[in-house]
């Protein structure tokens, strides 16, 4: 361990810009639902029927949690229920940067030449990023003390958030251990991060409907962090679970750091083919893809199958409940509420499909950093071609991903139109292509600062979550391309702000492989 603290200064040295925003960001976010919600529904009346819709329906539930009540402070927690996934989401990205990242780029090897310990980086990446998790539920807990909430509420409203950051730091630390490269630990922690999630939408949705299921939040840590029910329940036992999740995944990661190799992982790499078939670049980029295309699909399509599989439920809300027949009758009835609940699901697939094709873009950018790049253009293969061969499974992989969501979706759901389904998720495509789009121009133009192309989808997820409660200008939420995307099934298609956006990608994509052509490779 000696060296840690040095380790730590240099940690928050590099990140004095990235940690600081997205730390206060993702505080302050609950703090304008608050002021919002007490303009919107200032009687308890107001509440009570908001809290009732919302409640009931499993689109709201699958994407927030469960609501437990109709106070202001109820309200709040559980609209900021999709913020402990971004939350979760940075602190294991951070966790893996300073860790395998560094070890893959031989900084680490540099640094354990002086008189650091061997688990010195490692303890540094933790200590520094459950430090920022916490810092973050410590601002959120003044934010809602400022509110004139309840201080036990806010005390665990602040715990869920930061619960969230060092359960999923110490799952980034898990997989920086697993996998010799950055690029598969970033992998896994997402993939991690994903189940826990679609185990939490599983488990809240049947919770609402039967709950034959409901068991299912309780084997997720971010379902235990949205159970804590601040201003409600004020359940300490899900924030002790967290706790222990937290000491064992971190102490886990410490004895898998010391049985592995430096510059290794734990999950042996796979010999290549005696002979290649790498005539093209094509053939190459294929090669490099198509483990990321299956698991991105297989994703899409679990995601689907639960969507599909809860769209009953939102039926059964109404046949069950009177009351809440009789408001969702206003609103256009059983199949108006399924539309909706379909098309609220499309614009969250479309936003996780755009950091597959973020990714996917990126994959340019990690070919340059590493050298391979280089010997490719070395022969008669051109930088349009090498680079289109990327941009190809760019583009049409999250087709086929969006696909495969519509399609299980469709299926799963026997009472719906199939190409109805279908069409609500590929509808998504031309917003994702624009986010492909400006991760193309970075690359072109500033490929150092290539990976900012990562802000696009955090701008738009933050429009969709807090863009119309807040009430933000149409200019603002006009800045996300999925702001412009019919909402199928059940709305209009106009084709105009289609073809536009298909435009603006073409021509992002044009500037960017034009200044990739102009160029130094490496940049």
């Amino acid at each position: 361990m000696t060296g840690t603290g040095r380790l730590i200064r240099l940690i928050l040295r590099r990140d004095r810009v990235v940690l600081p925003l997205w730390v206060i960001a993702l505080a302050l976010i609950p703090a304008g639902y608050a002021t919002s919600f007490e303009s919107l529904f200032p009687t308890a009346a107001d509440r009570l029927e908001y809290a009732t819709v919302s409640g009931s329906n499993a689109g709201f539930v699958g994407l927030y949690g469960l609501i437990s009540g109709s106070s202001l402070g109820e309200i709040v927690a559980w609209r900021s229920g999709f913020i402990p996934i971004m939350v979760a989401l940075f602190a294991a990205l951070t966790v893996i940067r300073h860790t395998r990242a560094d070890e893959e780029f031989g900084r680490t090897e540099l640094v354990a030449a002086g008189a650091v310990g061997r688990h010195a980086p490692l303890a540094a990446a933790l200590i520094t990023t459950c430090a920022a998790s916490l810092l973050l539920g410590a601002i959120l807990t003044a934010a809602m003390l400022g509110q004139n909430l309840p201080a036990e509420g806010a005390v665990l409203f602040g715990a869920e958030f930061a619960l969230s950051g060092c359960a999923f730091a110490a799952v980034g630390a898990v997989a920086a251990q697993l996998t010799a490269g950055a690029r598969g630990a970033r992998t896994i922690a997402v993939v991690a991060l994903g189940a826990a999630y679609a185990l939490r939408v599983a488990g809240d949705v049947s919770a609402v409907g039967d709950g034959a299921v409901s068991w299912l939040s309780w084997l997720s840590p971010i379902g235990w962090a949205t159970h804590i029910f601040p201003w409600g329940a004020n359940d300490w036992w899900p924030v002790l679970l967290s706790a222990l999740f937290v000491v064992l995944a971190s102490g886990l990661s410490a004895v898998l750091l010391a049985r592995r190799d430096f510059g290794g992982g734990l999950l042996p790499a796979r010999p290549g083919p005696a002979t290649s078939g790498l005539g093209t670049p094509l053939a190459l980029a294929w090669r490099l893809h198509r483990g990321l295309l299956i698991g991105w699909t297989t994703g899409f399509a679990l995601l689907g199958l639960i969507f599909g599989g809860v769209g009953g439920s939102v039926v059964d809300l109404v046949e069950d409940n009177q009351r809440v027949g009789d408001i969702f009758t206003r609103l256009g009835g059983a199949t108006s509420l399924v539309d909706n609940y379909f098309a609220g699901t499309a614009g969250i697939v479309g936003l996780i499909a755009s950091c597959y094709a973020v990714q996917a873009a990126l994959r340019l950018r990690d070919e340059e950093q590493s050298g391979h790049a280089e010997p490719i253009l070395a022969t008669a293969v051109s930088r349009y071609a090498w680079a289109g061969s990327h941009l190809l499974f760019c583009l049409a992989g999250p087709a086929v991903a969006l696909f495969a969501e519509g399609l299980v979706a469709g299926l799963t759901y026997t009472d719906g139109d199939l190409g109805a389904i279908v069409a609500s998720a590929l509808i998504e495509l031309p917003a994702v292509w624009v986010l492909a789009a400006v991760t193309v121009l970075l690359f072109g133009l500033l490929p150092r600062l290539s990976a900012a192309a990562w802000g696009a989808p955090a701008l738009c997820l933050l429009i969709l979550l807090v863009g119309q409660t807040v009430r933000l200008d149409q200019w603002l939420l006009d800045v996300s391309p999925f702001t412009h995307i019919p909402h199928l099934p059940g709305g209009d298609v106009a084709v105009t702000p289609l073809l536009a956006l298909l435009a603006i990608a073409a021509a992002l994509t044009a500037i960017g492989l034009n200044g990739l052509r102009r160029r130094n490779i490496p940049a």
